[in-house]
């Protein structure tokens, strides 16, 4: 389990940074409450009326505050949070949890009634959760959604599903960040979690929108590249020969990690500048 007391007085101090002093205040009574045995109720109020008593501003971050908070929980990285995610989650974090059937099932109540706001705080604290394991359904159940900032807050930056979902599951996360329109660049784990079974799904994937005379996102070939074969080779070339500029490079990309025979060939044939800086995140 994580250091669960020591990310919960993150949280407080980082709140009592952004706001003001009776906000911070109130939190800190709430949280003690909740810890010393509070009914659900308590917890399910609190949680509810926090951006209201809060605000929403971004936390104001300093560099040795994400590398505490990379201390307390490897890959956790708080820098986009506002002051009302960081409450909810300091007020989720004093619930106790010694039981993980019994906490999980506290946590879904607030699922049931969350609004999008307080679904992306929940989905984004999944990292810091006690009881890690015990979450891989709800995390399977939110990146089948629709709500793009419910998807980006567990695909972007968040460590638990390169940590623990299977690879089917992990598979359609990346296959349905693509189709939704959201970038892989920004998912945590996206070269350590590529696998074979992956780039044939995305290489369907690319049939069908080619098929269809639709675009396909240049990160896709990221995932292709570590395990290109023949007919792999062949749509890249495809790519090479006639894709924009951003597409000709993610190819490229692609197949500087690859280790088939023809890569270098193909890329010899079709040679592509790639200038200083260019990286997934930066194609244009």
């Amino acid at each position: 389990m994580h250091r669960i007391p020591d990310i919960r007085d993150c949280l407080l101090e980082w709140v009592r940074r952004g706001t003001a002093g009776e906000a911070a205040d109130w939190l800190l009574g709430q949280c003690r409450k909740i810890g010393e045995g509070a009914p659900a109720r308590v917890l399910f109020l609190d949680f509810s009326v926090a951006l209201r008593r809060t605000g929403k501003a971004p936390l104001r971050l300093l560099p040795d505050d994400l590398a505490r908070a990379d201390r307390l929980r490897p890959a956790w990285n708080p820098a986009g949070w506002t002051t009302d995610q960081a409450a909810r989650i300091a007020l989720v974090l004093s619930w106790p949890a010694p039981d993980a059937a019994a906490y999980v099932a506290t946590l879904d109540q607030i699922f049931q009634s969350a609004d999008l706001g307080e679904l992306v705080a929940l989905y984004q604290a999944l990292p810091v959760l006690p009881h890690q394991r015990a979450h891989v359904r709800r995390c399977v159940e939110g990146v089948r959604t629709n709500m793009t900032d419910v998807f980006k807050a567990i695909a972007h930056g968040n460590p638990y599903p390169a940590e623990n979902l299977d690879e089917a599951a992990w598979n359609q996360m990346v296959l349905k960040a693509l189709f939704v329109g959201v970038p892989l660049h920004p998912v945590f784990g996206i070269d350590a979690r590529s696998n074979p079974s992956l780039a044939r799904m995305l290489l369907d994937y690319a049939r069908e929108r080619w098929a269809a005379k639709r675009a396909v996102s240049p990160e896709l070939w990221r995932c292709v590249g570590p395990f290109a074969d023949d007919a792999a080779l062949a749509m890249m070339g495809k790519v090479l020969a006639e894709g924009e500029t951003a597409e000709r490079r993610a190819a490229a990309l692609a197949l500087q990690g690859s280790a088939h025979a023809g890569a270098r060939a193909l890329l010899a044939r079709h040679p592509v500048d790639l200038p200083a800086g260019c990286d997934w995140a930066h194609l244009g």
